[in-house]
């Protein structure tokens, strides 16, 4: 495994962060909603990108894992600003993002910022404009008016512990959404889902998909597979688009 290194960002932050050197397009990894770079997927690829050659870059946002600031004051857009940073200071030529969950916004947004950059795209269980038709749309009055008083609300998840989700997230979280207007992927992108996934649905994966525009985006549907999309057989197919990707960009 590589060792750790730190990324100062023009926002004053500090980012964990480890790269692999190898061929390009430099695969970059972007991971969920409070998860970190140490988790079973992010580690799966650098040692993909090390038994293969490839570049490989994965980091932690900012108020995650070993990078500076708290969970609480992030929101959408600083940790966009954060893999924006991260790519253009950490990487040469092309990219690939592999964006899960959250890193999968995240990947769009970063496709909508730097088209130029971007040679293909792989998401697990993407999860974009979750912030407003995840979270806002299911609080309960009460919740709204927790949220706008006290500026946060405590949220259960289903693998880790209670997200605190706070107001500041929600509203620039509403200047981040991609599925409101023409989202353009002009290159190889596959999008994989889990269909026990109890995080995001299948038919957020569907939508995504219909919204979209490219001319070559596949959907693959993996029957009983969850959110974390982490057992030998989703990482085997996650290996499997990422090559095919790979194979279609070069």
């Amino acid at each position: 495994m590589t060792a750790t290194s730190y990324l100062d960002t023009p926002q004053g932050r500090k980012l964990a962060f480890h790269r692999v050197e190898g061929r390009g397009p430099c695969v970059v990894f972007l991971g969920g909603l409070k998860s970190d770079m140490m988790g079973t997927k992010a580690v799966f690829l650098e040692e993909w990108a090390v038994r293969t050659g490839h570049a490989f870059l994965r980091f932690d946002y900012s108020g995650h894992g070993e990078s500076s600031g708290l969970f609480t004051d992030g929101c959408i857009g600083d940790w966009a600003e954060d893999t924006r940073a991260a790519v253009t200071a950490l990487t040469d030529g092309p990219i690939i993002p592999v964006g899960s969950s959250m890193g999968g916004w995240q990947a769009l947004l970063l496709s909508r910022a730097m088209p130029d950059a971007i040679a293909g795209l792989v998401t697990i269980a993407a999860a974009p404009d979750f912030t407003e038709d995840g979270y806002w749309a299911s609080f309960t009055d009460a919740q709204k008016r927790t949220l706008v008083d006290e500026g946060q609300v405590e949220l259960p998840s289903d693998y880790m512990e209670p997200y605190v989700i706070t107001r500041r997230m929600i509203e620039d979280g509403r200047k981040q959404l991609v599925l409101r207007d023409t989202l353009s992927l002009p290159f190889p992108t596959r999008f994989l889902q889990g269909t026990a996934d109890t995080a995001v649905s299948v038919a957020t994966a569907v939508r995504l998909l219909e919204h979209a525009q490219g001319p070559d985006m596949q959907l693959q549907l993996v029957k009983d597979a969850d959110h974390r999309f982490s057992d030998d057989r989703c990482l085997s197919l996650l290996s499997d688009a990422l090559n095919q990707v790979i194979a279609l960009a070069t």
